[in-house]
């Protein structure tokens, strides 16, 4: 396994007293796969990705990698939903900052960052800065960032929530381009069921806080996949399905409006 959560827990201590936040989480991810975590607003999905990042320690339980380095963690990228773009350099330079922990020069870095821009179809505007491109063109920029370092694990927290829907279907489809060309595990947090399913191999869902993994849902779509594959009846039926597991959580985080 690329990736093993045994019995996790977090909790955050507050002067109105601890907070539960994770609670005996367990779930594994292989080698190359595409898994997408999914579970009601405020649940802990953010948490659980920073646990697994090594950004927060857990509680409890452990977190333990198939591919690690001197210092127990394999290499690993993150996407958040903010693109994360250095606004005084480049997109070129922006993209080749992903290899700067290779010992490499800049002028060494700037080659495979042009080749990388190419593969996304920014080659044209390498020398634009952030403030110059589109939301959509600049969050392909920070997606290229992350994989050009090739990491064991890209973690991605909800990359496409803040694009409008048009944006958002071409970044997913060209998420899954990229990820058929370089096959990096990853683990991907989303509140769009679709999406998830659309883009995954295995689905994982999350009960409310304390949260946990109520179920795994495996994904038996062939691949390479298009987005309007949505329409197929058993896309349909995985959406109906999760809504399901979620939807009295969902409700409840309504009403308490926290």
């Amino acid at each position: 396994m690329e990736l093993m959560c045994q019995h996790l827990a977090k909790v955050f201590p507050s002067s109105q007293g601890d907070v539960s936040v994770l609670k005996d989480v367990d779930f594994a991810v292989a080698p190359r796969e595409f898994v997408s975590i999914v579970g009601p607003s405020g649940c802990g999905k953010t948490t659980l990705l920073k646990l697994i990042a090594g950004l927060v320690q857990p509680t409890s339980g452990r977190i333990t990698f198939g591919a690690a380095n001197n210092h127990g963690r394999p290499q690993q990228a993150m996407v958040f939903q903010e693109h994360g773009l250095l606004p005084w350099m480049t997109i070129l330079d922006n993209v080749a900052l992903g290899l700067e922990r290779h010992r490499m020069t800049r002028t060494e870095r700037r080659e495979p960052a042009s080749r990388f821009l190419a593969q996304v179809g920014l080659s044209q505007f390498a020398n634009h800065y952030p403030s110059q491109l589109s939301v959509g063109m600049r969050q392909r920029a920070a997606i290229s960032r992350a994989f050009i370092a090739e990491p064991h694990i890209l973690l991605m927290d909800e990359p496409f929530s803040a694009l409008d829907a048009q944006t958002r279907l071409i970044m997913q489809e060209e998420l899954l381009r990229i990820w058929q060309m370089h096959h990096q595990t990853i683990v991907y947090v989303t509140h769009d069921i679709e999406e998830a399913i659309l883009l995954s191999d295995r689905v994982l869902v999350m009960s409310g806080r304390p949260a946990t993994i109520i179920e795994e849902i495996p994904v038996f779509l062939e691949r390479p996949r298009r987005f309007f594959d949505q329409e197929y009846p058993v896309v349909k039926e995985l959406t109906r399905h999760i809504w399901h597991l979620l939807e009295t959580d969902a409700r409840q985080y309504l009403l308490r409006g926290t």
